[in-house]
C-alpha cells in the first residue's frame, strides 16, 4: 500500500539530529504527471492478475468432489448445496443426481438449456438393462467422433466423410442409424444430422462423466 507525507502548514523547521522532510515540488507538468499514471495502471493490473488468479483457483476447486457427511462451501460447491437443499425439501433421504447445463448450438446460434433430477432410490429401482442400447451406441470411437463432427459443424455425410479415420460413405450411415435409434441424433432433412437439443446437455454430461 502506497503512503504519501506532506508538511503540515506551519510546521516547525527541523533541527540538525531530525532528517529534513523534502522541499515542496513544483507542480508538474503534463510530462511529470505520466509517472503517477503509471503507476496507477500498474496497481491496476497487479489487481486484476489477483482476480484472475483467484478464479482459476476456484475453478480448480470445483473439480474436487465435496468431503462426505460435510455441508460443503456454498461459494463454490454452489450447485451440489442447493441440490442438497432441494432433496431435503421433496424428502429424498437417499439423495439424488441432477443434469444441468446450459449450452451454444454451434453455427446455429440457440442455445441448449436442460435440467433433470433423479432421485437415488428411484434410479437404482429401475431397470437399467433398458439403457443398454443407448449406452452402448456411444461406445465406438468412430461413433464419437461423428458426433463431435456434427457439433462442429457440419451436418451431412459428405461433409463427416472428410474426417479422419471414419470410414466409407456407407460406414458412416450405419453409425448415423444406430446413433438416431438410440436417440443421441436426429434426422434434420435434405440429408443432414444433429444432436437434439434436449439431447445435447446429457450428451456433453455422459462424456465429461466418462473422463473421470
Amino acid at each position: 500500500m502506497r503512503s504519501d507525507r506532506t508538511a503540515a502548514p506551519g510546521a516547525a523547521t527541523p533541527t540538525a539530529a531530525e532528517p529534513a522532510e523534502p522541499a515542496a515540488a513544483e507542480p508538474a507538468g503534463p510530462a511529470e504527471r505520466a509517472a503517477p499514471d503509471t503507476a496507477v495502471l500498474a496497481q491496476r493490473l497487479a489487481d486484476l492478475t489477483e482476480r484472475v488468479a483467484a478464479l482459476e483457483n476456484r475453478a480448480a476447486d470445483t473439480d474436487t468432489p465435496a468431503p462426505a457427511g460435510e455441508l460443503p462451501d456454498p461459494d463454490v460447491f454452489w450447485a451440489l448445496h442447493r441440490l442438497r437443499s432441494e432433496l431435503a425439501e421433496l424428502g429424498e433421504d437417499d439423495g439424488g443426481v441432477m443434469i444441468v447445463g446450459t449450452v451454444a448450438c454451434g453455427p446455429s446460434g440457440g442455445r441448449a438449456e436442460w435440467q433433470q433430477a433423479f432421485g437415488t432410490a428411484a434410479l437404482l429401482e429401475s431397470d437399467w438393462t433398458s439403457l443398454a442400447d443407448t449406452v452402448a451406441a456411444l461406445g465406438q470411437p468412430v461413433r464419437l467422433r461423428l458426433i463431435q463432427g456434427l457439433l462442429a459443424g457440419r451436418s451431412t455425410v459428405a461433409e463427416l466423410v472428410e474426417l479422419d479415420g471414419v470410414g466409407t460413405t456407407g460406414q458412416i450411415y450405419h453409425h448415423l442409424r444406430q446413433l438416431v435409434a438410440a436417440g443421441w441424433l436426429q434426422a434434420a432433412g435434405r440429408g443432414r444430422y444433429e444432436v437434439p437439443p434436449h439431447r445435447l446437455v446429457p450428451l456433453l454430461v455422459t462424456l465429461g462423466a466418462a473422463r473421470g
